[in-house]
């Protein structure tokens, strides 16, 4: 048996590096099933290097399909014919797809369009914001997927509204913090707490990327002056988005106690959060991790796909709104945040029970 795993940018190569190890210990016990990776190069990241698999003990990818940047149609356009290349030179049993960026949509239109069996790890999570390409991506792969990995029991009920069967709803928690979990022995100090004289529980952490918060330079003026007036003096780190920089260097915009740095090594960011008084974000993933290390999350979006983060975790949704930042940190800084729970199978091993599954899957005719 053998399968493709694709990945296309940075987060899916965390998502999917505990999977690699969960079918190497398979294939340690005898299992009869082997595996590619592919990169479809979607995002160009120059601290992808071979110290980046190392760190994430998986193989640098058998192919690079270069894509790299564009429009999105663009981008989908090239993934697709370059994947569609590579399937045709072998032979596949089942292809695996992670998460919602464009790679994920894109090769799974072509894996089904040969006929082979599609996976998505991460299925069935909502945002419920067609607005979002992230929600694109994953409805229509959702709309096409064989089988479908989740990670909570909020994504099991939006793929039966959507008319999953049960029998195709494979519920195993979450890939990323088998990853956290992993990591946890390897984390290390960046070199940026001597740098900006940091301690410990006394900073903030904060990432910036989507277009709702940082294309329109006075809504992010104000979003990151909210910040500085209301940190309490604490040093905010902010590893930059590519996209938000050029916003920034365009508009002149530069901000007091706002620590500017280049995106991190995993461990490097993941010991950041850990020990952060809190993370401001408008990521989705950020606020899984958040959740499991206990550390208070302010969101800044309307909506979320991950609503266990709020229900369950230490997230909560404080919108794009300027004035509800402000509230959010009075708050944090009162000792008023809330306690949060690690939600259920997020315990590391998501990666284990989705090899259990897959060999049963591939093991009898479909």
């Amino acid at each position: 048996m053998h399968l493709v795993i694709v990945a296309g940018t940075r987060p899916n190569f965390v998502k999917i590096s505990p999977i690699v190890r969960a079918l190497s210990k398979a294939q340690g016990k005898g299992a009869r099933i082997d595996f590619s990776l592919v990169h479809t190069g979607q995002h160009y990241d120059r601290s992808m290097s071979g110290t980046f698999f190392e760190d994430l003990e998986i193989p640098e990818p058998e192919v690079n399909l270069c894509v790299g940047s564009g429009t999105q149609t663009e981008q989908t356009a090239a993934i697709m014919m370059g994947f569609e290349r590579f399937l045709l030179s072998r032979s596949c049993d089942m292809v695996i797809v992670v998460g919602d960026v464009t790679s994920t949509m894109a090769c799974a239109i072509v894996t089904k369009k040969l006929n082979i069996l599609l996976a998505h790890v991460e299925g069935g999570i909502r945002s419920f914001d067609v607005t979002m390409p992230e929600e694109i991506n994953r409805k229509v792969t959702d709309s096409i997927t064989d089988h479908f990995f989740t990670t909570s029991r909020f994504a099991n009920e939006n793929l039966r509204k959507e008319g999953i069967p049960n029998e195709r709803i494979h519920f195993v928690g979450n890939v990323m913090i088998d990853s956290l979990v992993h990591q946890q022995n390897k984390l290390y100090q960046p070199s940026l707490f001597e740098k900006f004289n940091l301690d410990k529980n006394q900073y903030l952490v904060l990432t910036l990327h989507r277009p709702s918060n940082v294309d329109d330079p006075n809504n992010l003026l104000k979003l990151l002056e909210t910040i500085r007036a209301h940190s309490q003096q604490y040093p905010v780190i902010f590893p930059i988005h590519p996209r938000t920089k050029k916003v920034m260097e365009d508009n002149g915009i530069n901000i007091k106690n706002l620590h500017i740095i280049d995106p991190m090594s995993y461990s490097e960011f993941i010991y950041l959060i850990k020990y952060a008084t809190a993370v401001i974000t408008d990521s989705g993933g950020i606020t899984e991790e958040t959740t499991v290390l206990g550390v208070p999350c302010l969101t800044l979006r309307n909506n979320t796909e991950r609503p266990e983060t709020c229900i369950e975790g230490t997230n909560e949704l404080i919108g794009t709104d300027p004035a509800n930042l402000q509230i959010a940190l009075e708050t944090l800084f009162a000792g008023k945040w809330k306690k949060g729970n690690i939600p259920e199978y997020w315990d590391g091993k998501s990666a284990e029970r989705i090899v259990g599954r897959l060999l049963q899957i591939l093991g009898k005719p479909e």
